[in-house]
């Protein structure tokens, strides 16, 4: 009898997993203020997007720093083609992010405009990405 079971498979630690919700929330949050300022050219807006992405950054640091770890001597050593496409995704996720920073810096409409919108557009779907990689579920089928 063949049956298939959904497990799953994360080859993080609970604490990364704590690290990698801040960005996977943050990112988002700052995309969302980013168009509410393009919708109502309310100055407030780029603020909350620049500490929003400010906080994001943090934490996509430490989640780096954990996965950089957990590659070389924790979980992840076991996964190695999972773990280093997910180490990608996070250093492309926090290269982004510091980018997203300095352009979120500037003033009023040149903060957000294209290369703003577009950049915390690219961190929340890294961000998203690298969550899947990690806590995903894979499908194994076991005969019995």
């Amino acid at each position: 009898m063949d049956r298939t079971v959904t497990n799953s498979r994360s080859f993080a630690n609970p604490l990364h997993a704590i690290l990698l919700a801040f960005p996977v929330a943050l990112y988002p949050a700052a995309l969302l203020t980013d168009i509410t300022y393009l919708n109502t050219a309310e100055i407030q807006w780029t603020n909350f997007s620049s500490w929003l992405i400010a906080g994001a950054d943090l934490f996509a640091g430490l989640v780096l720093a954990s996965a950089l770890l957990a590659i070389f001597f924790g979980r992840a050593r076991h996964a190695k083609g999972r773990g280093t496409l997910y180490l990608i995704v996070i250093a492309a996720m926090f290269g982004l992010g510091v980018l997203n920073a300095f352009q979120h810096a500037r003033d009023g409409w040149h903060s957000v405009g294209t290369l703003g919108l577009m950049l915390s557009i690219l961190c929340s779907i890294l961000a998203l990405i690298a969550a899947f990689i990690a806590y995903g579920t894979q499908t194994v089928e076991k005969r019995a």
